[in-house]
């Protein structure tokens, strides 16, 4: 399967793409078809076998605004392309799909130090920690695949995985290790990690407009205040600046 946002074209600058309801028709299995599939949506309008090589293969990854050109099959119209791209009404491809900037909450200037609504939130992340630790990442995944199905749930959460959780959370785990490392050792390390990235997990879910079994709207607001949580097994942490400084503890 291609990278959510695929799409073709003819060389005229318009583009051939799976809207939601055509979606929404290959979640309930009325087409056999791959959601983000070049393939798949030549073969829907007619570009079968060998005309599907006078395509123009395209991506486009609507949060990270990158644009790749995957295969030029005729006249090239990828200036055309880029243009159309931003009329794109993105709710009619899915609903359920929060277009919205990636912050990287390490990058955000505040006060080095927690607020009194900022404890409570982190409080309140912690609760929901110790009742699914381990599992934030099923929960939120499994609750992405029952809205949109599972593979257009692949496609389109695969691409946020890859730019929340690679391009932000990558980073945002090493600073936390190089924050920690002095205090919790190579020994834990593994399990610090592992609650950073559920906490990269919780904030994946604000891209949905969906119903998740927890409410995760806690560590939404802290990441957006400039707040990562994490915990060696002790101690509960909350990090801020681009060195991520604890700047608030609490004992397990």
């Amino acid at each position: 399967m291609c990278n959510f946002f695929s799409f073709c074209s003819v060389g005229d600058g318009k583009l051939l793409y799976f809207d939601w309801t055509i979606r929404e028709k290959i979640l309930k299995k009325e087409l056999t078809y791959e959601a983000d599939s070049h393939t798949s949506i030549a073969d829907y309008f007619g570009y079968k076998g060998e005309k599907e090589d006078k395509l123009n293969k395209y991506e486009y990854n609507p949060l990270t605004k990158i644009f790749n050109i995957d295969c030029l099959g005729i006249k090239d119209d990828s200036k055309e392309i880029q243009k159309a791209i931003k009329k794109l009404d993105w709710k009619k491809i899915i609903p359920a799909l929060i277009i919205k900037q990636i912050v990287n909450p390490l990058k955000i200037k505040r006060k080095m130090k927690a607020t009194k609504k900022e404890i409570e939130l982190f409080k309140a992340w912690i609760s929901i920690e110790d009742s699914i630790r381990g599992s934030v990442g099923r929960v939120v995944k499994g609750s992405i695949w029952d809205s949109v199905g599972g593979s257009v749930g692949r496609g389109v959460g695969g691409s946020i995985w890859d730019s929340v959780g690679r391009v932000v959370g990558d980073p945002i785990r090493g600073s936390v290790g190089d924050s920690v490392w002095g205090s919790v050792g190579g020994s834990v390390w593994d399990s610090v990690s592992d609650f950073v990235s559920d906490f990269v997990m919780a904030y994946i879910s604000s891209f949905f407009n969906i119903k998740f079994k927890y409410d995760f709207s806690s560590v939404v607001k802290l990441w957006e205040a400039g707040l990562v949580a994490s915990f060696d097994g002790e101690k509960w942490r909350l990090h801020a600046g681009e060195k991520a400084e604890t700047i608030f503890e609490l004992e397990a």
